[in-house]
């Protein structure tokens, strides 16, 4: 014991002796300073990761960015180092420093970090303002702060989106004043009706929204008008990181939704993972009136939804050339809508439909994901398979009041249908300028839907039967191979390409009557289409670059165009899909300038594409029971038909406290196909022979114009104001009438470094945004839809975690522990 005490004295005075006497020849520290930047947008990146590592590679402190973009790093020890500046999504950025005698503070001023090709990491920025990039292939809108402001679905900022329009009353989403656009969420399509899941994806979980106008051939060639590839966030910044936001918005209803979303990366694993919801109650209400009976429908509706978005995913990062994969998303959807529909004739009573429904449905997505890179740098290997399925349940009730028909009824619809994909892509970089890619695929697709109801129809002969229950069977498997060849000069490059795909379509609908007698009605489509396309640039300087692109590309009829259960109807209008529906294949050409300015860019160009079997809506009279006056919506295939126009858009800084996102398109449209009317003013003694189908062709015009504008009052105040307008679009069978809209907004942000936003906004503040239109055929009417618009939203965002190398600590502290104190 006395000599453990004499040990534990020695000890304390060699230690305090140390402290006391520094040892003159201790090592000496330095300081690193700069500001990280995109290359391309010039803007700061925010929590860049900046390592600093001994030439042997072995790290020895580290930090990351400001959300000015700007690092200051301490205590770096004397000698050579390379410092790393590493950011998911962008090239690694290495350089190799002396810290020493009379270089002690090294400032390495601006540096510009440039984007890689598409992998398997991303990483959670939200910038204050959204940006627009033009692409080869497609235009990218990074989501900032001021998009997040104009509402809590993603169903809010499409309108803010250039050459993008949500349909206010069906919720539609269209690109180029085109409906036929196939929407993908993080490069998967989805089970969930796009107008629903639009409603249901917070605003605050969105990266990217991406607009693939003319795809090349490594993607798939669906959609007429393009695809748009919503991107969702996935942080892998190193540590514990993440972000809540919370908002409620109120016009007639108030609404709600929060987010949250958190990363933890360390060592081998990076777990992900968020969580948003939206709990909302909404009201709609329109007038339809009829100029050939004077009759007029009022429209009055509330919907209650509930959803739930989660996501959880883990990236396994075996070794340096291999990385696993895995997440899931689960859809929950819960809503209830009522609408009373009033219809009135001159001199009569007015007849009044009661509607309510429940509908509840869930979807779950399985993705994996394997990635190879080989020894030669660029080659790489991707497998991935993706599962999806959806359950979806809706009972809805009709009730009638003054109606000789139809009486009370209840309709059940039940719905089950999951996807499958498989992808194999090799890239292949054959020299420094010439690359190819070649993949596989293979999707599967299948639905079954099974409709029964309580009420009473008419059948051919004109006589009341009860309504036969309906079952819908489709099935849809698309296998394709494709190859791409790019190659790169000084100034000039190009890319060629070609997919090939193998289609097989069965359709069974089996109707069941009341004595059980059955019909079926069977639909085949099995097909052979090649896709090739050709993409050109051509970069004279830094300043200009021009592209030529040309592809051809197939729009599928979706579920819900042939779907030939009733979809939603009221006293004078059916809704039903067409089974016999068969694809439109179209031939599109851009040609796109892009201009840099110092403070920002500019994008124009031109398009012209010619799509033969087109699909369209189609107006046809209920011969159910002609003399009702009644009709049905469905879609059908009509002539061949063309479409060009110009687009223009601009991202600018005039001044560092404005800057602005505009633009301007305009397209032109040849339509081409078949109306149907009534050839008798005697309706109620109508027959099928007074039904007179006739060719229309209508050219329309249509001219849209947008304009976001950014005002920061003060480092952490900013003011935005935001204009649209829609110009008339005139269709085979109605005209829609101009639509525009103003919003504002401000944002504030507070708390250490800036990690609280506060954003209040108030949309639509002169009231204009209305669906107004006129019909002609089957018969003439004129109508109007509105739907809360004129909302107020509050919400707010915090971002926790990050701010140190929390990582790079608990590793040097292992090694600490390793190497240990053995003097004690």
């Amino acid at each position: 014991m006395k000599n453990l005490i004499v040990y534990c004295m020695l000890v304390l005075t060699i230690t305090a002796n140390a402290i006391t006497n520094p040892d003159p020849n201790a090592e000496k520290t330095g300081t690193i300073t700069g500001k990280v930047l995109d290359a391309t947008l010039k803007q700061p990146l925010p929590y860049v990761n900046v390592i600093i590592k001994n030439p042997s590679g072995e790290t020895l402190t580290g930090g990351i960015t400001l959300d000015d973009g700007t690092f200051k790093i301490g205590k770096v020890a004397e000698g050579n180092i390379v410092v790393s500046i590493q950011y998911i999504g962008y090239k690694t950025y290495d350089k190799t420093l002396t810290i020493g005698k009379g270089n002690f503070n090294i400032n390495m001023g601006d540096i510009f970090l440039e984007e890689e090709a598409e992998g398997l990491d991303e990483v959670t920025v939200i910038a204050e303002t959204s940006t627009i990039q033009q692409k080869v292939d497609r235009k990218v809108i990074t989501v900032g702060k001021d998009l997040i402001t104009a509402g809590p679905t993603a169903s809010d900022i499409m309108n803010n989106i250039p050459s993008v329009g949500v349909d206010p009353q069906t919720g539609n989403i269209s690109l180029r004043g085109n409906e036929n656009v196939r929407v993908m969420i993080d490069g998967k399509f989805t089970n969930v009706p796009i107008a629903q899941l639009l409603k249901q994806i917070p605003t605050t979980s969105i990266k990217q929204i991406e607009l693939i106008t003319n795809p090349s051939a490594k993607y798939n060639p669906e959609g007429m008008s393009g695809i748009i590839n919503i991107k969702l966030h996935k942080n892998t910044q190193l540590g514990f990181n993440g972000s809540l936001n919370v908002g409620v918005t109120n016009d007639v209803y108030a609404k709600f939704n929060s987010s949250i979303n958190m990363n933890y990366r360390q060592g081998k694993f990076n777990f992900f993972g968020n969580y948003g919801n939206n709990i909302s109650k909404q009201n709609n209400f329109g007038t339809i009136n009829r100029i050939d009976d004077g009759s007029i429908q009022d429209f009055n509706g509330t919907n209650k939804n509930k959803s739930h978005l989660y996501k959880l995913g883990v990236d396994f990062y075996l070794n340096d050339r291999n990385t696993l994969s895995f997440f899931t998303n689960q859809n929950k959807f819960n809503g209830e809508g009522d609408s009373v529909t009033d219809l009135t004739f001159p001199s009569s009573a007015v007849q009044t439909q009661i509607f309510h429904n429940d509908s509840e449905n869930n979807s779950r997505q399985y993705n994996f994901a394997y990635k190879h890179d080989f020894v030669k740098e660029g080659e790489t290997l991707e497998i991935e398979a993706n599962f999806n399925d959806y359950e979806g349940q809706e009972l809805a009730d009709f009730n009638f009041i003054n109606f000789t028909f139809p009486t009370d009824y209840n309709d059940n619809v039940n719905t089950n249908r999951d996807r499958t994909t498989i992808n194999v892509d090799y890239v292949n970089p054959l020299k420094d300028d010439t690359k190819l890619e070649a993949g596989l695929e293979a999707r599967l697709f299948n639905s079954v839907i099974g409709y029964s109801s309580t009420g009473e129809t008419f059948n051919g002969e004109g006589d009341i039967i009860p309504t036969p229950s309906t079952d819908f069977d489709y099935k849809r498997d698309i296998y394709s191979a494709y190859a791409t060849y790019s190659k790169k000069y000084e100034k000039w490059n190009y890319q060629v390409g070609l997919r090939a795909e193998q289609v097989f379509v069965n359709a069974d609908a089996l109707r069941t009557f009341d004595d059980n007698s059955t019909e079926l009605y069977p639909f085949e489509n099995n097909y052979f289409q090649a896709y090739p396309s050709i993409f050109i640039g051509y970069q004279p300087s830094e300043k200009n670059n021009y592209q030529f692109s040309a592809s051809r590309r197939v729009d599928r009829p979706g579920l819900n165009q042939v779907n030939p259960i009733r979809q939603w109807n009221t006293p004078r209008v059916s809704s039903f899909g067409n089974p016999q529906l068969e694809p439109q294949f179209t031939n599109s050409v851009e040609v796109n300038y892009i201009r840099n300015f110092e403070n920002g860019s500019i994008t124009s160009g031109v398009f012209y594409r010619f799509i033969q079997d087109n699909i369209n809506r189609y107006l046809s009279i209920d011969r159910r029971d002609i003399t009702s006056g009644n009709v049905i919506l469905s879609y059908n295939n009509f002539e061949n038909t063309s479409a060009y126009g110009i687009e223009v858009s601009s991202n600018y800084r005039p001044t560092k406290w404005w800057s602005f996102n505009a633009s301007f398109d305009l397209y032109s449209q040849t339509q081409i196909g078949i109306t149907e009317y009534l050839d008798t003013e005697d309706i109620e003694n109508a027959t099928p022979e007074d039904i007179v189908r006739q060719d229309i062709e209508v050219d329309n015009v249509v001219w849209n114009l947008r304009m976001f504008n950014n005002f920061k009052a003060t480092k952490n105040l900013s003011f935005s104001l935001f204009g649209m307008y829609r110009g008339e679009s005139v269709g085979i069978q109605y005209t829609r009438k101009p639509m525009f809209m103003v919003n504002t907004g401000m944002r504030y942000s507070f708390l250490k470094d800036n990690r609280g936003t506060l954003s209040l906004s108030y949309n639509d503040i002169f009231r204009t945004m209305q669906y107004e239109f006129e019909s002609r055929t089957p018969f003439p009417a004129e109508g109007v839809f509105n739907f809360e618009s004129n909302t107020i939203n509050i919400s707010f965002n915090y971002r926790f975690g990050g701010g140190k190398y929390k990582a790079l600590k608990r590793k040097q502290r292992a090694n600490d522990e390793q190497t240990g104190s053995s003097g004690f």
